[in-house]
């Protein structure tokens, strides 16, 4: 039997107008109850799957052993994605066993991904299952943390979860500290020194102005950080200014200075700190951070002297690329930062992380 167009067009017609009658009908049960069919279970993931590899395609992973980079992924792991999904030595909530479809138990099945699938999914989210996209998408930095954590998860025993995740001094808790304290203190410690070699900033003795700026930047969005920003979104302004003014009160931590860079390299990055670039019309950082990083000029102002490298490189490199947002001085930030060239923001960082904090 010869199939025309005409009959094809109306045999195509006739199960679309069929469709659209199932669908307004009510018959199809929606339901998370009801769970999936077992092709449609396979068809999905199969779709997923594909789609995560050709869109993955191209994307080249960082070194995912640094110890730095594992830490931060788990102090976000245990607050934005742990509920879902568990962790060892925790089971995920039951609300979330049955959700269709129910998010994975996250062990031996990260193994038959690839790292650059993996920072696809955390960055992008995953649509019709409850995966969200990853709140700061600028933030490849912090998205490749949480990647790096990922790969070191499987096997993992519960008190090295435990250690990662939360820190001997959040885990044994203290009793003078509140939730929002206490929560903190997982990746910054109670005496805002940061945990891990150069993983998180220090917040000790610095300015409160600009702490309390930088935290409301955080939980409006306008800096833009998926990890701070699921951490402080929840918190009234009095939480914040609480906050603030605890680890303004720190002691600066006494520790010796990280290993000084090359001499060259130092040398480049205290010129350019102080001096600044007047071919490139960029002025001294020490107009306003003062000459060894640690004077600002205004208290809204950080201070930049002994702050983990790659802390600095990351935050001059997303005011360069205009990503970074922050406190209503930013904006000069950006304009600055945009005329550096990246070894020139090698430099700068290198020098200041060589500082001791005053």
């Amino acid at each position: 039997m010869r199939v025309t167009a005409r009959g094809l067009a109306l045999g195509l017609a006739g199960l679309l107008a069929a469709g659209a009658l199932f669908a307004w009908s009510g018959l199809l049960n929606v339901s998370a109850s009801s769970g999936h069919w077992a092709i449609t279970s396979w068809f999905l993931h199969a779709v997923m799957r594909q789609s995560v590899e050709t869109h993955a395609g191209g994307i080249e992973a960082p070194d995912l052993d640094d110890p730095a980079m594992v830490l931060r992924g788990a102090g976000h792991f245990a607050t934005g994605c742990a509920y879902c999904h568990g962790a060892p030595g925790k089971p995920p909530s039951p609300a979330v066993r049955n959700m269709t479809p129910a998010p994975p138990r996250l062990g031996g099945t990260l193994r038959e991904w690839e790292p650059a699938e993996l920072f696809w999914i955390v960055r992008h989210g995953i649509k019709f299952t409850g995966m969200p996209a990853w709140p700061a998408p600028e933030r490849a930095d912090e998205v490749w943390s949480v990647v790096a954590f990922l790969r070191a998860l499987p096997g993992m025993a519960p008190e090295t979860y435990r250690r990662l995740a939360h820190g001997p001094a959040s885990a044994e808790g203290r009793a003078d500290a509140g939730a929002a304290l206490t929560s903190c203190a997982r990746c910054h410690g109670f005496d805002g020194s940061g945990r891990g070699a150069g993983a998180f900033p220090v917040l000790s003795g610095q300015n409160e102005a600009y702490l309390l700026a930088s935290l409301r930047a955080f939980a409006s969005g306008s800096r833009a950080s998926g990890i701070m920003e699921t951490a402080v979104n929840a918190l009234d302004d009095e939480a914040l200014s609480d906050l603030a003014r605890h680890y303004a009160r720190q002691p600066r931590p006494e520790r010796p200075a990280a290993p000084p860079p090359a001499a060259a390299l130092a040398a480049e990055g205290e010129r350019i700190f102080n001096e600044g670039l007047p071919r490139q019309r960029v002025p001294a950082c020490a107009s306003c951070h003062g000459r060894r990083g640690d004077a600002p000029r205004y208290p809204s102002y950080p201070r930049l002297a002994g702050q983990p490298r790659h802390y600095l490189e990351t935050q001059l490199e997303l005011f360069a690329a205009g990503s970074r947002g922050g406190t209503s001085f930013s904006h000069v930030m950006t304009m600055v930062a945009g005329r550096l060239e990246p070894a020139q923001i090698e430099a700068v960082a290198a020098w200041l992380a060589s500082l001791p904090p005053q």
